[in-house]
């Protein structure tokens, strides 16, 4: 059973729409926004602290994916592809198992 591992760099709202359109997939049997386990290397002592761009760019939500074979994991990509574009977001697929 293929895993995939999606990294969505976007809105709450956009990552939203991905996982519900994931969900509506025929044989796609589990779905779930995981946390983000890396640290995040900016610390109050930082000369960067508190700058604008670091508030306010998009959040990225990593997304796990479990697909019953190779071709519906296929059209998972390809799927997330079309409404990534139509969304205007990034969605990066990780390595899968």
């Amino acid at each position: 059973m293929p895993t995939l591992r999606l990294r969505v760099t976007g809105s709450d709202d956009d990552a939203r729409a991905i996982i519900n359109l994931l969900q509506s997939i025929d044989g796609i049997e589990h779905v779930e926004e995981v946390a983000d386990l890396m640290p995040h290397m900016d610390d109050a002592d930082s000369s960067s602290a508190g700058l604008s761009d670091l508030r306010s760019g998009a959040d990225i939500h990593e997304v796990e994916i479990e697909a019953p074979n190779e071709s519906t994991a296929r059209k998972v990509r390809e799927t997330v592809e079309a409404l990534a574009f139509d969304l205007d977001v990034l969605a990066e697929f990780e390595g899968e198992e």
